[in-house]
């Protein structure tokens, strides 16, 4: 043998070892079903971490709610949460390949398990031809006379499907009930696959945008790694209004933000106006009513043109929202009183340089102040928008619906029925794969109404059991 020769054979030795070893070793451990339980288990438990613990906030929030002293339940810190990613479960390599792992399993079990199991069932699709073939059935029965001519219209009455050959008859029902268990391992299947093209393409922003304002989606606060191409580029979302209403006690009852979708050209392409639970969609993109704010005053100094002047969101702690500004009342700045509002109902507290509470007037009126005259003419709200993409969505749904129809199949009784005529004699016999005491049941009407005229061996029902 020639070098070559010889590097090619030890070549092909090593891949049949390769091909041994995964058909031997791995696809058994895959298809192990503790394994697959192992796997379900700490997927649920990661996605229960994931619903627990906030995802996708900035790095302060986690600092301030997850301190290092002292330590949640002793050990979990922000940075050992950062560390694991548990701030974005659900895109982390270490859930996407759980995923993969599990699907792997289940894909192999589906093979190795479920698939061989149909073809042993397709091969029970056959003619018994002799009559000891009938004495593994817990129930059968063996009559002195009688022909399959009279077995055929009792099990059409029955809705089984008949197949006959010469003097063997073979029939069936439920199908589906085999079936099933393959259509549960498929749509589970579909619905790893959906969540993670979900986790690699999808992401998240939040947008918060005064009224009038229009704008395009770019503050990304979590992305898969192929999410660019999701990310709208050649449309935009203008916000005609934003408002909120109030329960007579002031509350708040509802907010709402009616927004545009302009394509390029700036023409209007869809129009909703949105509030909780009530999101606008458009090419796969979800806008949800989040939050809100109040972003700007509208004012008039004695004579002046309309300014509008940005308003910010005080820390207080944990004592409420509010937001604040400053107004100028003279040119050169050197005086001039501050604004707060806590809700656009159009309540407006004055302040003047001190800290002192001077006045309070709503929207549309005007004040005395600093002998000038100040008119608050609007408040102008601004909408918090998040917005998602997860174009895993339609795959999972999907797998949804197909995991419903699998297990209603599961349920479906799959029932077997033969019968034999030799030497003028009838035997029959049949067996099911659950709802063992109705098939029972049906088998002893259906040998009750064979008309024989004597049976020679009949096995009693107390004997039946699952075959």
């Amino acid at each position: 043998m020639t070098a070559k020769e010889l590097i090619f054979a030890k070549i092909s030795g090593l891949g049949a070892d390769s091909r041994n070893y995964f058909k031997r070793e791995l696809i058994p451990f895959l298809a192990d079903l503790r394994l697959a339980i192992v796997l379900l288990l700490l997927i649920a438990i990661f996605s229960m971490s994931g619903t627990v613990i906030e995802q996708g906030q900035a790095v302060e929030f986690y600092q301030a709610n997850y301190p290092e002293h002292p330590a949640l339940f002793g050990f979990l810190t922000w940075k050992l949460l950062l560390t694991l990613g548990l701030d974005h479960v659900y895109r982390t390599w270490w859930f996407l390949a759980l995923l993969i792992l599990f699907g792997s399993s289940l894909t192999a079990c589906t093979f190795k398990r479920q698939l061989p199991a149909l073809r042993w069932f397709s091969r029970t699709w056959n003619f018994y031809t002799q009559p000891r073939q009938f004495q593994k059935f817990a129930l059968s029965a063996e009559f002195s006379q009688g022909n399959l001519d009279e077995v055929v219209p009792l099990l059409e009455g029955r809705r089984y499907k008949i197949f006959r050959q010469d003097d063997s008859l073979y029939a069936h029902k439920g199908i589906a009930g085999r079936i099933g268990p393959i259509v549960v391992h498929a749509s589970m299947l579909l619905i790893l696959l959906g969540a993670i093209w979900g986790a690699l393409t999808g992401f998240t922003a939040q947008e918060m945008i005064p009224s009038g304002r229009t704008f395009q989606i770019t503050n990304i606060t979590d992305a898969g790694p192929l999410a660019e191409p999701q990310i709208p580029k050649d449309w935009a979302v203008k916000v005609n209004r934003f408002w909120i209403d109030y329960t007579p006690a002031g509350a708040i009852d509802q907010f709402y933000s009616d927004l545009s979708v302009l394509d390029r050209d700036g023409k209007e392409v869809q129009h909703k106006t949105i509030h909780v639970n009530e999101p606008l969609r458009h090419r796969g993109v979800t806008l949800y009513q989040a939050d809100w704010g109040i972003a700007a005053v509208r004012v008039h100094i004695n004579q002046s043109p309309l300014f509008q002047i940005p308003m910010a969101q005080l820390d207080t702690g944990d004592a409420g929202r509010i937001w604040g500004t400053w107004v100028p009342t003279k040119p050169d700045m050197s005086e001039g009183v501050s604004l707060v509002v806590k809700d656009l109902q159009g309540m407006v507290l004055v302040y003047d340089m001190t800290g002192k509470l001077v006045s309070t007037v709503r929207a549309g009126m005007s004040i005395q102040v600093n002998g000038v005259t100040l008119a608050v003419k609007e408040l102008v709200g601004s909408t918090g928008l998040q917005i998602k993409a997860d174009p895993g969505i339609p795959i999972v749904y999907a797998g949804f619906g197909l995991l419903m129809v699998g297990v209603l199949m599961s349920y479906i009784s799959h029932s077997q029925f033969w019968a034999l005529q030799k030497d003028g004699r009838l035997y029959v016999g049949g067996r099911t794969n659950r709802a063992q005491v109705a098939f029972e049941r049906e088998m002893l009407e259906l040998l009750d109404q064979l008309n024989v005229s004597q049976t020679q061996t009949t096995i009693t029902p107390a004997e039946f059991v699952h075959q």
